[in-house]
C-alpha cells in the first residue's frame, strides 16, 4: 500500500492567470531586430473591434491624421454622420485639416462622397467607405466566375477625343451707380483677404475683376470693407467649394442690401446772441448788432441832418 505507482501520469500545473492567458501572446524580439524596436503585447479582442487592413494602418502615401479618419470611419455604424463639421467636433483638428484628410482617403479610394437631392429637396452628402479599395463585393448568391464579362474595350484610334470642358462663365454681378478707381480699388481689396479668412476663397486675378463691380455695389450702400467681408464669409458651407468665386457672386446678387434712404439737408442751428445793452436807449437785447437793439439800429442808419432840426441845409 506504500508503494507509489509510477506509471501514473503527475498533476497538470494550474495556470497562472498572469502569465499562461489563453488570449494573451507576448511577441519576443527578433533576433536580427532593431534594440529599440517595439514589442507587442497583445490580447485577443472578442468584442467591439474592427478588422483593419495592414494596407491602411501602413499606408506609405497617407498622412497620420488620413489613416486616424479611415478607421474611425470604419469603426463606426451604418448611417452614422461623418461629415466635415461633426469630425471637428469629434476630433482636436480643424475643419481645414479634416477636409484635407478626407480628400487624401478619396484620392486612394478609401472613401466616395457624392452629392444627392433628397425627396424634400435638400441636397446630402453620401459618403461611402471602403476598406478594400479597388475590390468590389460580389453578391451573395453569386460567385466570381457567374459574373457578367464585360464589353471589349474599343480601340483607342476608333474612339472619339473629346475636348476639354470649357469652364462655365460666372454669374452677373450688381453694378454700383457711380465708379470711381479709389472705389474699385477698395472693393478689390476686400476681395484679396478673403483667403486670410477662410483659405478656400482663394480668388485668381480674372474672378477678382470680375466681382470687384459687386463689392463696389455694397460700399456705395454704405457698408464699411468689414462689414462685406463678414458677409462673404460667414456660413460657408463644410465641404469644399468647387467654384468659390461663383459663390460669391451669387451672394453679392442674392444678399444685397438696399440703397439708403434719401435724407435733406438738415437746417443749420440757430445762433444764439449774447445779451447787450443798446448804447442809444441802454435797454437789454440780443441781436446781430454790438452796439443797438432792432429799434435804435435803423435810426442810427439815418443822416444826423434829418434828426437835427437846427441844422442849416447846403447851399
Amino acid at each position: 500500500m506504500d508503494t507509489q505507482n509510477t506509471s501514473v501520469r503527475t498533476r497538470a500545473q494550474s495556470r497562472n492567470g498572469g502569465k499562461n492567458h489563453p488570449h494573451r501572446r507576448t511577441q519576443r524580439p527578433h533576433a536580427n531586430a532593431h534594440p529599440g524596436g517595439v514589442i507587442h503585447d497583445n490580447t485577443r479582442h472578442t468584442t467591439r473591434f474592427t478588422v483593419i487592413g495592414n494596407h491602411l494602418a501602413q499606408h506609405p502615401e497617407l498622412s497620420g491624421l488620413a489613416i486616424g479618419l479611415a478607421v474611425y470611419i470604419q469603426s463606426v455604424p451604418t448611417g452614422a454622420p461623418v461629415d466635415i463639421k461633426t469630425l471637428a467636433a469629434r476630433f482636436p483638428e480643424g475643419t481645414t485639416r479634416i477636409a484635407a484628410a478626407l480628400r487624401e482617403l478619396e484620392t486612394h479610394g478609401y472613401l466616395r462622397r457624392t452629392r444627392e437631392r433628397t425627396a424634400s429637396g435638400r441636397i446630402v452628402t453620401r459618403t461611402v467607405s471602403c476598406n478594400q479599395p479597388g475590390r468590389q463585393r460580389t453578391r451573395d448568391h453569386e460567385t466570381p466566375e457567374a459574373a457578367p464579362p464585360k464589353p471589349p474595350a474599343r480601340r483607342a484610334a476608333t474612339a472619339p477625343q473629346q475636348k476639354p470642358a470649357r469652364p462655365r462663365a460666372l454669374p452677373d454681378v450688381p453694378k454700383p451707380a457711380y465708379t470711381s478707381p479709389a472705389l474699385l480699388q477698395t472693393a478689390t481689396e476686400v476681395l484679396a483677404g478673403l483667403r486670410r479668412t477662410n483659405p478656400r476663397l482663394l480668388l485668381s486675378a480674372t474672378d477678382a475683376e470680375h466681382l470687384a463691380p459687386g463689392v463696389a455695389a455694397w460700399l456705395e450702400r454704405d457698408l464699411t470693407p468689414t462689414a462685406v467681408r463678414h458677409a462673404l464669409t460667414s456660413d460657408l458651407p463644410p465641404e469644399p467649394l468647387r467654384r468659390p468665386a461663383a459663390l460669391l457672386a451669387h451672394r453679392l446678387t442674392a444678399q444685397l442690401p438696399p440703397l439708403p434712404p434719401f435724407r435733406a439737408p438738415e437746417p443749420p442751428p440757430p445762433v444764439h446772441h449774447p445779451m447787450r445793452n443798446c448804447d442809444t436807449c441802454d435797454r437789454g437785447y440780443r441781436g446781430p448788432d454790438p452796439r443797438n437793439c432792432q429799434g435804435c439800429a435803423p435810426r442810427k442808419q439815418l443822416p444826423e441832418s434829418a434828426d437835427d432840426p437846427e441844422a442849416t441845409p447846403a447851399g
